[in-house]
């Protein structure tokens, strides 16, 4: 089985996140996303598997959410997609692949569900 975790090194709870499936006796493949962000494809993919839309799994916080107006409700799923592989910034993190499912590691232990 492969097991991926697309991690932020710098953000506290993907490295929770990653610390536990470590401690759990896992060695996920570390995608550090920022540097190597998921495909349009992938990121439908990852959210089939979790079961959500564009808009859920995008970090509204980011300066980036609001420069691009990203809260515009017309804004399709496909655009949303878009700008998440243009700023990976936005997508929520820890996300962590487990076959043909996904989970996002906030709190960390909501991972353990998926292995």
């Amino acid at each position: 089985m492969t097991l991926r975790i697309y991690h932020n090194p710098r953000c506290s709870k993907s490295r929770q996140t990653l610390t536990l499936l470590q401690e759990n006796g896992h060695t996920p493949e570390v995608i550090e996303y920022l540097k190597s962000p998921p495909t349009a494809d992938e990121l439908r993919d990852v959210l089939q598997m979790l079961g959500m839309s564009p808009r859920d799994l995008m970090r509204k916080g980011e300066a980036v959410y609001k420069e691009q107006n990203l809260s515009d409700e017309a804004l399709s799923d496909a655009q949303l997609i878009d700008a998440m592989v243009a700023n990976p910034i936005l997508i929520e993190r820890p996300v962590v692949v487990s076959a043909d499912k996904a989970a996002i590691g906030r709190p960390p232990e909501s991972v353990l569900d998926i292995l």
